[in-house]
């Protein structure tokens, strides 16, 4: 059997996995500076999630590494529980994966609110884009996300002063504008693309005028990895680092899960099987947990890169991890060469990708409840934090669709004699108890009412304990008793 007949699709993958490696490349430098880590530890776990991740079942064309959704949080974990505890974070992350997956909790990801997610990446990417505005000027950002918005004017009235700073946001700003314009180039010169043309030129701009901007710092692979030392363990008693491990383990599970999901209608191959993809991003994790390294998710810029580049299988994106092993062991000393500011700039660009501009509007339209949802996230993530902001959204959502269930329905018939009849139909939950009992209290008080449930679907306790208060009220009015039709499985007192 000859090498074509036995991988048929040989030469796709591989000429796909060179395009993702040359996407992944900057990227696992630029989140890993941004993360406040070395820069090696971003190739690491790039390098995992393609050797690891990679070959595991799951959705077979989508390409996992260390993603700029993520960098708040680990940047907030390195600062508040230093980096020897991110291997640990990470570790028990992808453990916690490794068993939602085996107990088949993959699919109930795909439950989570939409609008929650987008308003997530959006205030993840206003997060990214006010602190990579600092490191492009060359200067430390505050802490908050708050606290970086409101320093902005100030900063830039500082770097205006600084022929160093105003020389570091050029180099950005640069590398911003030319992805920008890549994608208006010929298909031809998209074939490179677009974050590693401007880190190339920026880089070479900076080499050949000497600018004076700081680079990336090198310390080479093997002297990047740090496993996790067993004393660190014991940081696992602190309840605020169990919270951030929940926050890894959530946004991770579900920014994979939902890249999914999107990059299953870019081709016609196998469907995702989620709780086997939730295995494989926990066996990353692991591991990238082992080493010391950034947390990995799926990436849907890189995965739509190795859909478009025509892979037709798994081969792709480990031929990908391959490509960055090798670019760390030989090439190591390039990495020094890279302009921060460079880096900046491309995750301001990611940052602003994460922002769903075009869909705010539609979506305020027609689903204002949902539009509201989606920056309120936002809002909370970028006032607060992320696990927080997080859970705000998640509560808004439960809350409006307990609201929207709960639909309630009342038609008084009146024919002028005899009794009123009030006939309740939908759901009716201590939500809309105010509206049945106005309802209820403003009809008349001096005739005989019959109360007809048998149209609803729920009565919830509130609304039993309500009505019954309610018609006992009314026949103690002089009037008749009221007089209760109900149906099979909801009950009432007489």
């Amino acid at each position: 059997m000859d090498r074509q007949s036995r991988f048929p699709h040989l030469r796709q993958d591989f000429a796909a996995s060179l395009v993702v490696f040359l996407v992944a490349l900057p990227l696992c430098v630029g989140v890993a500076v941004a993360s406040g880590v070395p820069a090696e530890l971003g190739l690491i776990t790039g390098i995992v999630g393609g050797l690891v991740t990679g070959v595991m079942r799951g959705s077979s064309l989508q390409v996992s590494g260390p993603a700029a959704g993520l960098t708040v949080l680990v940047f907030e974990a390195v600062r508040t529980f230093g980096l020897p505890a991110l291997g640990v974070i990470v570790l028990v992350t992808g453990l916690l994966q490794l068993a939602m997956g085996a107990l088949k909790l993959g699919r109930w990801f795909r439950a989570i609110s939409v609008s929650v997610v987008e308003g997530m990446l959006a205030g993840i990417g206003l997060v990214i884009i006010a602190g990579q505005l600092y490191a492009a000027a060359g200067m430390e950002a505050p802490a908050s996300g708050l606290g970086k918005i409101a320093g902005l004017p100030e900063i830039l009235a500082e770097a205006a002063a600084s022929t160093v700073a105003l020389t570091s946001l050029a180099i950005g700003a640069a590398t911003v504008v030319v992805m920008v314009l890549w994608k208006r180039l010929p298909k031809r010169v998209q074939a490179v693309p677009g974050a590693l043309a401007a880190v190339v030129l920026s880089t070479l701009a900076s080499v050949v005028f000497d600018a004076p901007v700081a680079t990336v710092e090198v310390q080479g692979l093997l002297g990047a990895v740090r496993p996790p030392d067993p004393g660190t363990f014991a940081e696992l008693a602190n309840l605020s680092l169990l919270g951030t491990v929940l926050a890894f383990t959530l946004i991770a599970s579900a920014e994979s899960l939902f890249s999914a999901a999107a990059v299953d209608r870019l081709h016609d191959g196998p469907r995702t099987e989620y709780d086997k993809e939730l295995m494989a991003q926990g066996a990353g994790n692991t591991v990238s947990g082992l080493l010391g390294a950034l947390p990995m998710t799926a990436v849907i810029v890189r995965s739509s890169a190795n859909v478009q580049a025509g892979a037709k299988t798994k081969a792709s994106r480990v031929l990908h991890g391959v490509w960055l092993l090798l670019f760390a062991v030989l090439v190591p000393f390039v990495l020094a060469l890279i302009p921060l500011p460079a880096l900046a700039g491309i995750l301001v660009h990611a940052g602003w990708k994460l922002i769903p501009l075009r869909t705010i509007a539609p979506l305020w339209r027609e689903h204002r409840g949902e539009a509201l949802i989606l920056v309120t996230t936002a809002v909370a993530i970028v006032a607060v934090n992320m696990f927080e902001g997080v859970l705000i959204g998640l509560a808004l959502s439960v809350v409006k669709t307990a609201w929207q269930a709960s639909h309630i329905k009342l038609v008084v018939v009146d024919k002028g004699t005899g009794p009123i009849q009030a006939c309740l139909s939908g759901y009716a939950t201590f939500l809309r108890l105010p509206k049945i009992l106005d309802s209820l209290e403003a009809l008349p008080q001096d005739r005989p009412i019959q109360l007809d449930l048998s149209g609803l679907r729920h009565l919830d306790h509130a609304c039993r304990t309500a009505l019954e208060n309610w018609a006992v009220r009314h026949s103690s009015a002089d009037t008749e008793p009221v007089r209760v039709r109900t149906v099979a499985g909801i009950g009432m007192s007489d």
